[in-house]
């Protein structure tokens, strides 16, 4: 009883797909991808600014 085979989640998915639609489930996927990607773009460049401001002038 304690785990979902892969039946239970392909049921899920197909009510998840009833009630959204594919359109609007592609649009949240993309919208996540791109926040996803705009934040690790902001932390590397926030390590980058930390690594050029620690280092000591020769």
């Amino acid at each position: 009883m304690g785990s979902f085979s892969i039946w239970h989640w392909l049921i899920v998915l197909l009510i998840v797909v009833v009630i959204f639609g594919t359109k609007k489930l592609k649009n949240i996927g993309k919208d996540v991808g791109e926040a996803v990607k705009n934040f690790k773009d902001a932390v590397e460049e926030k390590t980058d600014k930390d690594d050029n401001s620690t280092k000591k002038p020769d």
